[in-house]
């Protein structure tokens, strides 16, 4: 079964960091793009960044966010720095085609 299993949110000061995880099962992954979302309360879910032959961030973390993968591990990271309290949300990984995960929850507190 193809899963994804998010990991490493939590609260956190304005201005502080944290490394977000997530780990795909039951297949390979390492020629697929992967990227991360959120979602807030309210809001619609929106893109931050994904890493295939690339990278892509959205504007609003671009410079502070860095993602990356480790295809050993099928694992792919967000390394979230200078958090912001706008950043609170729900954070999902996502692979086209795969369910998404139940995400983590990123708390940033003013």
């Amino acid at each position: 079964q193809v899963q994804l299993v998010e990991s490493g949110g939590g609260l956190v000061q304005a201005g502080g960091s944290l490394r977000l995880s997530c780990a795909a099962s039951g297949r390979t992954f390492s020629s697929y793009a992967m990227g991360w979302f959120r979602q807030a309360p309210g809001k619609e879910r929106e893109f931050v960044a994904a890493i295939g032959d690339s990278t892509w961030y959205a504007d609003s973390v671009k410079g502070r966010f860095t993602i990356s993968r480790d295809n050993a591990k099928n694992t792919v990271y967000l390394q979230m720095n200078s958090l912001k309290p706008e950043d609170t949300a729900v954070y999902y990984c996502h692979i086209l085609g795969i369910p998404w995960g139940q995400g983590t929850q990123v708390t940033v507190s003013s």
